[in-house]
């Protein structure tokens, strides 16, 4: 790059290690800490080119910087990015898809066996000294069970590859039919969840499939059925989820997102049959460094003016 650093904004939190990496390469405001987030905007619109985001920049940020060439998305997603408004400019959009793919599929089978085996439970019944007193709650057999997969991506494959460890016979949705995939497609979702014990999320959020796994999805997987959640929350019904649980509709949920996160529904915090995380899917130390430095080479190809490796618009 030029002597001079370009400008950029880092519009929400990063791992620290990354955020170092991109200071000494840029020079870099940091959005999220301002104490007056409208000032901030106001003093480096002027000169900023480029954003550095955790997977999210809607229409007003975007157009609150005129002179803005990339946002580099340190996230395989993009639904928060207003892709439109990037278009419009034309800002190109980057993202860091790949380096993730195993970590995200571990945390699928780790949400699965920690639901099916009630982990997070029994877990809680060894330290509250309750073992002591009764005997330990019984849990389900984890291996031979049948899986379907909504979104047979490359996290979905990889999730299936490690499903076929446990012995589990496999079935898929998605938009269409994939060419050379032997797994058994349903075209339908409820179709699917009626014929699987297990129903793994990992397609794309968005409008497109907002909502997708619904009340009546749910009640397809039905009392015996385990849903994990590794793509977006805003793929599930969230209130018809909680509800399902409550109602023990379905046996059992993993989720590592939520529709309206750091925002959780406080009636999931007292029920036994769900395993919350963080979304933290991704959250290795080996992939957050991949992630970090695939990002971090998107911003220094574009403003060496070179190709980007991972553009989305």
């Amino acid at each position: 790059m030029a002597d001079a650093k370009p400008d950029l904004v880092q519009a929400e939190p990063l791992p620290p290690f990354v955020a170092e990496k991109l200071e000494t390469l840029f020079t870099v405001h940091k959005l999220f800490e301002a104490d007056d987030r409208d000032a901030m905007i106001q003093a480096t619109a002027g000169a900023t080119r480029g954003f550095a985001v955790d997977g999210a920049a809607d229409a007003a940020l975007i157009a609150a910087y005129p002179k803005l060439e990339i946002i580099a998305a340190n996230s395989v997603g993009v639904d928060a990015i207003d892709l439109q408004a990037a278009a419009e400019r034309n800002i190109i959009v980057t993202n860091t898809p790949d380096v993730l793919t195993g970590c995200v599929a571990d945390m699928a089978i780790a949400l699965w066996l920690a639901a099916t085996r009630r982990l997070v439970e029994c877990d809680r019944f060894v330290r509250d000294g309750t073992w002591t007193e009764t005997k330990p709650p019984i849990s389900w057999r984890a291996w031979g069970k049948r899986l379907g997969i909504i979104g047979l991506g490359k996290i979905g494959k990889a999730i299936a590859e490690r499903a076929a460890a446990f012995g589990m016979t496999i079935a898929y949705h998605g938009r269409n039919r994939q060419d050379g995939v032997a797994y058994p497609y349903y075209d339908d979702p409820v179709a699917l969840a009626a014929d699987s014990d297990v129903l793994i999320l990992a397609c794309p959020g968005g409008q497109e499939t907002r909502h997708l796994v619904n009340a009546k999805v749910l009640g397809a997987l039905g009392g015996d059925g385990i849903l994990v959640n590794v793509a977006r929350g805003s793929v599930v019904d969230q209130s018809a989820l909680v509800t399902a649980l409550r109602g023990k509709a379905i046996r059992a949920a993993g989720l590592d997102v939520f529709e309206d996160e750091p925002n959780v529904p406080k009636e999931l915090f007292a029920l036994d049959n769900v395993v919350l995380q963080p979304h933290r899917g991704s959250s290795t130390i080996e992939t957050a460094t991949a992630m970090g430095d695939l990002m971090i080479e998107n911003l220094v190809r574009h403003f060496d003016g070179r190709d980007v490796l991972t553009r989305v618009v």
